[in-house]
């Protein structure tokens, strides 16, 4: 999957708004991720009005690409009646790596700004959308057609970080 190879983190779009089936794509492969007992705890924002792109733009010194993406991804998870509760945080990851991948497959560029680990960007959302309790933001992804920035394989295996069998620090 050269899609894995080639990924970088687009934070430049083009002025040109994502086709519906694009956005469809992303979906569709965010919800075919892994999940801990298949419990699927996502759920999605699905941002293109460019009032509120700019709003989410604030949310961090981080989250600026929203307001020039065409089209940004909230992914929150439901945590009511999870069967393994401690999970969310790595069935999120997976979505969103899915996501990512077939940004690079539709010949998109994306990135991922983090919310789960940042108290402040939790609280923006959840003031911002009125979450219930249970719904629990963890991420934005901005999308869109890149502009003047690709995504081109940069080679990032380093030898020295593999270990077979044991610990070995050199």
């Amino acid at each position: 999957m050269e899609e894995i190879f080639n990924r970088r983190s687009v934070r430049k779009f083009q002025d040109r708004p994502v086709e519906d089936e694009k956005i469809d794509r992303l979906l569709h492969a965010a919800m075919q991720a892994p999940s801990a007992g298949n419990q699927q705890p996502w759920e999605f924002i699905v941002v293109r009005d460019k009032e509120v792109l700019s709003q989410l733009s604030l949310m961090t010194p981080y989250s600026k690409p929203a307001a020039g993406s065409a089209v940004t991804f909230i992914l929150l998870a439901n945590c009511k009646d999870l069967r393994h509760p401690t999970f969310w945080q790595q069935d999120m990851s997976a979505a969103m790596e899915n996501i990512l991948l077939e940004a690079v497959h539709l010949e998109l560029g994306a990135v991922w700004m983090g919310v789960a680990t940042n108290e402040s960007a939790e609280k923006f959302l959840k003031e911002m959308y009125h979450f219930p309790e249970y719904i629990k933001p963890f991420a934005l992804v901005s999308a869109g057609y890149p502009d003047n920035q690709k995504n081109d394989f940069l080679d990032r295996y380093r030898p020295e970080k593999v270990h077979y069998e044991t610990w070995s620090n050199g």
